[in-house]
């Protein structure tokens, strides 16, 4: 895997997680937390996520096989799941297959909102999960998935040190200094979405090709 591939994969990666949207829904869910308790969840958090995509990415493929779905299909229905998602993101919305309402109520009553819904699905949701089984399925060697791996760190530490910088951040940036951002970020999800759903339709149709 070349740098350019690497690269591809770091901001495909981060545009999905998209850390600097969810700084915002960290100082929301872990306003009533002390001090401890919010370093705490911005450790684990981040850990979820990388726990959860690092599985994606070595069972992924496995779990398509025992469906019986092929890579192709998984292309067209993940990069559409992406399409929608980059769509929401443009609206300056946050994705909504990140979580549920029953999810964060229930997070908020538990308050333990460090692995739900920040880390799943806020984090890895089924976008970031489609996104690392499909490149871990590109992978044309060890060293790739081994890489890929690597990303999926770099962006878990990025999150970690985000999240401990969150009242910064926020006043920093602002509502709408996010909303730009987020923006930016699902245009670029866009671009890639549509990149693998073309991909997935000739893998399908090989005549398109």
């Amino acid at each position: 895997m070349g740098i350019d591939d690497t690269l591809k994969h770091f901001i495909t990666v981060f545009a999905i997680v998209d850390p600097i949207g969810a700084v915002i829904f960290f100082m929301a869910f872990t306003a009533n937390l002390s001090p401890a308790e919010r370093r705490k969840t911005a450790f684990v958090a981040p850990m979820t996520m990388a726990i959860t995509l690092g599985v994606a990415v070595l069972a992924g493929e496995k779990v398509l096989w025992f469906f019986g779905i092929s890579i192709h299909s998984f292309k067209v229905g993940g990069g559409t799941l992406l399409l929608l998602t980059s769509i929401a993101m443009l609206w300056g919305h946050s994705p909504w297959v990140r979580s549920t309402h029953d999810e964060r109520k229930e997070s908020e009553e538990m308050q333990n909102v460090a692995v739900v819904p920040l880390g799943i699905p806020l984090l890895a949701g089924p976008g970031a999960i489609t996104t690392v089984v499909i490149g871990a399925q590109e992978a044309k060697s060890a060293m790739s998935v081994g890489v890929l791996m690597g990303v999926i760190l770099a962006v878990a530490v990025i999150t970690l040190l985000l999240f401990l910088q969150a009242d910064r951040i926020s006043k920093l940036l602002g509502k709408t200094g996010t909303n730009i951002f987020t923006r930016l970020l699902g245009l670029i999800l866009a671009s890639v979405s549509v990149e693998i759903i073309a991909k997935g339709i000739k893998g399908l149709f090989p005549l398109l090709g």
